[in-house]
């Protein structure tokens, strides 16, 4: 019988030489990151036959791979001190990773009862066997090939340890800045919180614009019963970046998590999540917001697994969509036998300031109980003439009304965040990305 062999594209190729090159010197587990990149060598890098990446294919959207990035020298890490503006008005611990790489010296380390931070290059490289086992353990994601790749190729990031019942006073801030010639970063970061802890996680990831660089990170977070979790991604890459992220949460009892993601940067952003309610009566709000412009490709894909009954989540995902970019929203809603009584909702709405844009809503259920109220709804659409001549005609300009229009529609997704100050702050990111809206179209009228 004839053997098929896989095709590698050039991209792929690149990535098999930076492993077998980088492989040697990867601090932690060698037979774990041995056998994450076999499931990438089999699979490749996803494309549309893979149900989950149909709409973003990265054997065609990565045309190239960049080079494992380096430890960041001075310069890079002196750029990097601005890096986080967006958040510069929050009381928060800030932990900076320039390049993937954690940066003590630019990082809030001080000591704080029932807190424990370190970080993973660290953590791997004195054998810490929670932290192997951690990474060991099965996750949700597993079979996807950018997380395993992440798995292979993963080079530094946070531990953090919440203890139980502790209270974590300042969010705490992952700040993950590039700086410097194009690369690749694979960075891996830990988060447990115990039974009845409290904490809020920042993260945001920046870079240079007109620098084509790569970044592929990945989250893991386990939340023991009766705690309260609250994470907010911020993605203002440079607009020429390449960037997945990836966050699996495993939840215990009558836990309340809320995640939202707000995106105004890069060329290709895939931010996919893995959600598992392990145990009964734990409440979910999930969110995002997409503001994009020009060619900008984002796709939010999210599994929601209800393993257990007596859960509630809610998924509201807006996108805000001119030029000719395009948004991806795939959700999945997973009722388990077991979860009687699961109680989820699911919408997505893509507000089109264009007619050159693409608006991709894929809402799934997946349901094998039978007492449960699940729903999902999808829109796509313009601007509601009527709402705008409405505010026109109490003598509200014409630009004006519509920046109040694309401000409420985006503002129930960005609602959902719960610490004021980062809403006033994602609030006031709606609003530049309006004013520099506006001022490329009279700079284009004035041409």
């Amino acid at each position: 019988m004839a053997q098929v062999s896989l095709l590698r594209t050039e991209a792929e190729q690149r990535i098999a030489a930076e492993w077998a090159s980088a492989k040697a010197r990867l601090p932690g587990p060698m037979s774990l990151r041995e056998a994450a990149f076999g499931r990438f060598e089999a699979a490749g890098l996803p494309h549309r036959r893979i149900e989950e990446w149909k709409y973003t294919d990265l054997r065609t959207l990565m045309r190239e791979a960049k080079p494992l990035a380096s430890p960041p020298d001075h310069a890079a890490k002196e750029s990097a001190r601005s890096a986080g503006s967006l958040l510069a008005g929050i009381d928060a611990r800030r932990l900076f990773f320039v390049n993937g790489m954690f940066v003590p010296e630019l990082s809030d380390l001080a000591a704080e009862p029932g807190l424990k931070i370190s970080s993973l290059a660290d953590a791997l490289a004195r054998g810490d066997a929670d932290v192997a086992a951690r990474l060991a353990a099965a996750s949700a994601a597993e079979s996807d090939v950018a997380y395993a790749l992440n798995t292979a190729l993963m080079a530094d990031g946070a531990v953090i340890e919440v203890a139980p019942g502790a209270t974590i006073a300042r969010p705490i801030h992952l700040v993950f800045a590039f700086a410097g010639e194009p690369a690749a970063v694979f960075a891996r970061s830990l988060v447990t919180v115990g039974e009845g802890a409290r904490l809020t996680l920042l993260e945001s990831h920046e870079g240079p614009e007109g620098v084509d660089y790569q970044v592929n990170t990945a989250l893991d977070l386990a939340v023991g019963d009766a705690a309260k979790v609250e994470r907010v991604l911020i993605g203002s890459q440079g607009r020429s970046a390449l960037h997945v992220s990836t966050l699996t949460a495993a939840l215990g009892r009558a836990v309340e998590f809320r995640d939202s993601a707000f995106t105004t940067g890069g060329a290709v952003v895939r931010n996919q999540l893995f959600v598992r309610c392990g145990g009964a009566d734990s409440t979910l709000d999930l969110s995002g917001a997409s503001m994009l412009t020009a060619r900008q490709h984002v796709d939010t894909t999210m599994v929601v697994d209800h393993a257990v009954g007596g859960c509630r989540s809610r998924e509201v995902i807006k996108s805000v969509l001119d030029g000719q970019s395009r948004n991806v929203f795939q959700g999945k809603i997973i009722v388990r036998p077991d979860a009687q009584k699961t109680d989820a909702r699911m919408l997505s709405n893509a507000l089109m300031l264009s007619a050159d844009v693409e608006a991709d809503n894929k809402p799934e259920l997946e349901i094998f109980a039978d007492d449960v109220q699940c729903g999902h709804g999808a829109t796509a659409g313009s601007i509601d003439e009527n709402l705008k001549f409405y505010l026109m005609a109490r003598g509200i300009p014409a630009a004006q009304a519509e920046a109040l229009l694309i401000q409420s529609f985006v503002g129930e997704a960005i609602d959902t965040v719960t610490h004021e100050g980062v809403r006033e702050a994602l609030t006031g990111a709606v609003r530049r990305w309006l004013q520099a809206r506006d001022e490329a179209s009279e700079s284009c009228t004035r041409q």
